[in-house]
């Protein structure tokens, strides 16, 4: 048996981040002179992205997070406006509290029994409206932290921070706690919490495992409701209760979507959650018209041709599950990162024809 040669130990010399044998030559060409090889710069395709995810803010997480100041965030400022409507405000319940109090004063002077009766149902009235309004402001600190919740899970997966993804996952579940379906998730996400897991890592896992069966339950909202507008639209006689209906439609969806996160809003609430909405669908309208809303243009061209309602009903249905989608983005907790931002073709594929999906 012949022995294998191992190879002999070499030498390197380090010259800065090149390493050169120490038998190196410089290759030569036919004449004898030194040849240069030149190496031209290559076009990185993932540079774009790469610098977007060191800053923590893609295009769609940056809309999201600007929507979501400029109406779920957006602090009251001192305004000539809001001054008048607060002293206008002021002075009908001042005028409504003393015709009340006028009012029991009356039934005092008819009968004893009814002015108790009357400061009763006054009070109660009372004790009920301060309940409202306590709930109300804390729908609107729970959209808010929601909000912030999201900016902040953006910003620690861009810096891959362990300890601040592990606050941020840990207030996450702390969100869902009242939530018996989201129990498994939740107890899945503690025992990682205690496992040695990157930052970035551990938001991911709390998308795909509490998150993704949320926008399950959103895409299929989204779905019934563009549903219901295409089908009503097409057939309603009046162009008024189209309106109305699609109006109606919009504020429930929006609504329904706030409570699949978590948020609950109230009537203020609700207005801060339709600005945000309404500045989504502002930044990002023109991308989503020219990509869905003008293909499915093209596409129902002979059945706008055929009814005139067909085609209507079919844009409504669209308009609906763009209002949801944008719902959808300034609600959810967590921004977009394993899992894909949905659009108008993967929540209602029946608007484009596409019948396997939905």
């Amino acid at each position: 048996m012949t022995e294998q040669r191992r190879p002999r130990p070499r030498a390197f010399r380090l010259e800065g981040d090149q390493t050169v044998t120490a038998k190196a030559t410089p290759s030569t060409d036919d004449a004898g002179t030194p040849s240069i090889e030149v190496v031209e710069a290559e076009f990185d395709a993932f540079a774009l992205e790469a610098a977007q995810l060191a800053d923590g803010l893609t295009g769609d997480e940056a809309a999201v997070e600007a929507a979501q100041a400029g109406g779920m965030l957006r602090r009251y400022v001192f305004s000539w406006g809001g001054v008048f409507l607060s002293a206008v405000s002021g002075l009908m319940s001042l005028a409504f509290t003393l015709w009340i109090w006028g009012f029991v004063e009356d039934l005092f002077q008819r009968s004893a029994l009814l002015g108790m009766v009357g400061l009763s149902l006054a009070g109660l009235a009372a004790v009920a409206a301060l309940i409202s309004i306590t709930r109300e402001f804390r729908a609107i600190g729970r959209q808010n932290r929601i909000a912030k919740l999201h900016a902040a899970l953006a910003e620690a997966h861009a810096s891959d921070d362990g300890k601040a993804a592990r606050e941020r996952v840990g207030e996450l579940c702390k969100l869902y706690e009242d939530r018996p379906d989201t129990g498994r998730a939740r107890a899945l996400l503690n025992d990682y919490l205690k496992r040695i897991i990157d930052g970035r890592d551990l938001i991911t896992l709390a998308e795909r495992n509490l998150v993704a069966p949320l926008d399950e339950e959103a895409r299929r909202e989204i779905a019934g409701a563009a549903k219901r507008v295409s089908v009503v639209t097409a057939i309603s006689p009046r162009a008024l209760l189209d309106v109305l209906f699609v109006v109606g439609q919009a504020i429930v969806l929006m609504r329904k979507i706030a409570e699949i996160y978590g948020g609950k809003p109230g009537l203020l609430g609700f207005f801060k959650l339709a600005r945000s909405v309404g500045a989504h669908l502002a930044i990002t309208g023109g991308v989503a018209v020219g990509d869905s809303i003008l293909q499915q243009a093209l596409g129902h061209g002979i059945a706008a041709r055929i009814s005139a309602k067909l085609g209507e009903g079919v844009l409504n249905g669209l308009l609906t599950a763009r209002v949801g989608l944008s719902a959808m983005a300034v609600c959810r907790p967590t921004p977009f990162i394993a899992e894909k931002q949905p659009g108008v073709r993967d929540v209602a594929p029946f608007l484009f024809g596409d019948k396997t999906k939905s």
